[in-house]
Order: C-alpha cells, then sequence, then structure tokens
C-alpha cells in the first residue's frame, strides 16, 4: 500500500467516526484523541447546522429557533453531506422535514421552496427563448413536428404540488414581523421555480398547468400534453388551453429551446 492510498484510507476511517457516534474508536486511542474527535464532531455539526440556518432562513423563522435546531441536528446526522462543499449541505432538508412535521405539511413545503430558490440561483445560465425566437425556430413546422416538439426548460426548472399558499407564506416571512396567514388552499396547486435573469422567482399555477409541465419536464412531447388537457377539458378548451399555456411559457422565459421532429431529421 502506498503513502497516498493509506492517508485516503486514514481520511476515510476519520470522517466515519465523526458521522458514526456509535461506531467502535481505534483500542490504541487515547482519551485526549477521544476528546479531541468529539470536539471536531461537535464543530462539523454546528457547521452544517449554520448552512442549514443560512439556506432555510424563512424555515427556521416559520417553525421557531429550537425546533429548527433540533430539525437540522438530526438531518446534519442521519444525512451527512456527500458533497465537498457547504452549499449542498441542505440538499433534500425538506423530506427530513416532511417526517419530523408530519402535522405541519406546509414546513416540507416551504423548505422545498427555500432550496430550489438557491438551485435556481446557481443553475447554469442559458438564454431563455423568447416569442421571437420560437417563432423563427417552428415556422416551418408540420403536423408530426407539433405533435413530436419536446420542450427544454431553463436550467433550475423545477415544481411540486403543494397544499398551502407558501407564495403568501414567502411573502410574511420576509417582514420583520408576521401574523400567521391563512395558507390552507382550497385545492392542490403546483408551485413552479425558474429564474428570470439573474433572480430566482416562483408562482403557483392550477392543478391542471402543473401536470402538463410536469409531463413536459419529464420528456413527454407536446402532442402527449394536448392529450392531457383534451382528456380533462374535451377537444376544442383542451387545444386552445395548449396553444394559450405554450405562449405563456415562452413569455415568462420558461424555455430555452425546442426539439421535436423536425430537429431529429435535420441533424
Amino acid at each position: 500500500m502506498n503513502a497516498q492510498s493509506g492517508l485516503a484510507r486514514q481520511q476515510a476511517e476519520f470522517i466515519a467516526h465523526v458521522l458514526d457516534e456509535e461506531r467502535a474508536q481505534p483500542e490504541h486511542w487515547t482519551e485526549r484523541q477521544r476528546a479531541g474527535l468529539a470536539v471536531y464532531r461537535n464543530n462539523y455539526r454546528a457547521a452544517l447546522v449554520d448552512a442549514l440556518r443560512d439556506t432555510y432562513e424563512r424555515t427556521a423563522r416559520w417553525v421557531g429557533e429550537d425546533a429548527f435546531e433540533r430539525a437540522a441536528a438530526h438531518h446534519v446526522i442521519t444525512s451527512p453531506p456527500a458533497s465537498w462543499t457547504l452549499d449542498d449541505a441542505g440538499a433534500e432538508f425538506d423530506e427530513t422535514l416532511a417526517a419530523l412535521f408530519a402535522n405541519d405539511p406546509e414546513v416540507a413545503e416551504l423548505a422545498w421552496l427555500e432550496w430550489s430558490m438557491q438551485c435556481a440561483f446557481t443553475a447554469k445560465d442559458a438564454e431563455p427563448l423568447d416569442v421571437e425566437g420560437f417563432t423563427s425556430a417552428t415556422s416551418g413546422f408540420g403536423e408530426e413536428d407539433w405533435s413530436g416538439m419536446r420542450l427544454t426548460f431553463a436550467p433550475g426548472f423545477t415544481l411540486r404540488e403543494v397544499d398551502h399558499d407558501i407564495a403568501v407564506l414567502w411573502n410574511a416571512l420576509a417582514q420583520d414581523e408576521f401574523d400567521n396567514p391563512d395558507i390552507v388552499l382550497a385545492a392542490p396547486r403546483y408551485c413552479l421555480v425558474w429564474r428570470e435573469g439573474l433572480r430566482p422567482t416562483f408562482a403557483l399555477v392550477e392543478t391542471l398547468e402543473g401536470e402538463a409541465l410536469a409531463a413536459l419536464a419529464g420528456g413527454a412531447t407536446y402532442a402527449g400534453a394536448c392529450t392531457l388537457l383534451v382528456e380533462r377539458l374535451g377537444e376544442e378548451e383542451g387545444i386552445a388551453k395548449a396553444g394559450g399555456l405554450l405562449g405563456r411559457w415562452v413569455g415568462e422565459g420558461l424555455l430555452t429551446g425546442i426539439s421535436g421532429a423536425q430537429s431529429s431529421r435535420s441533424s
């Protein structure tokens, strides 16, 4: 075994002890070494909790500092980060909160929004497809091209179904003082997150639009999304709805490109 591989093994063993308090420590360790590990482990976890607090500022305000710190500590113990950067420490924290705050599901929804906004902010740059660009790209489209068209969404674009008006909650928590707003939605909606220029943003949309977007983001063709809308609304209204939504998505900068039957033939 060379020195480099031996060092890597020692480093892996050390981080395993940092992450797992129950891991048996080497018998030859002195009390000073054991105490030093405990100090290092506490500092390590404190740094991760601080990173979570920075990322989930609104979530911390909503649940309260004590509850948030306990949840954050639980997360860093049960789901230690696998990345080298603290920016990734908050990954999947919303899933931890969903389990810990099962009776308050808006907590996980709010945390998901905070994390998605951060991811949108740090996503790679891409030029949005504007109306002129979309018109040019589809100018030669025939029926087959429209049916087989697939949409490319802006980097950082994501969405999920929510049962609470997290837009109202988000804005309330931006104030120095806030009352508990009424945030339970009469029916589920979808929250979309994307970036406009350098600014991450989000919006709540009706469930049907969210389902169409989810299908398209998952790789469905435009015809597939149209079929979904037609099944729910009928042929005339469904096709009109599909066209109206597509125009709005282009106008809001959600798309960066299209691909389909025509582009496949010409490539």
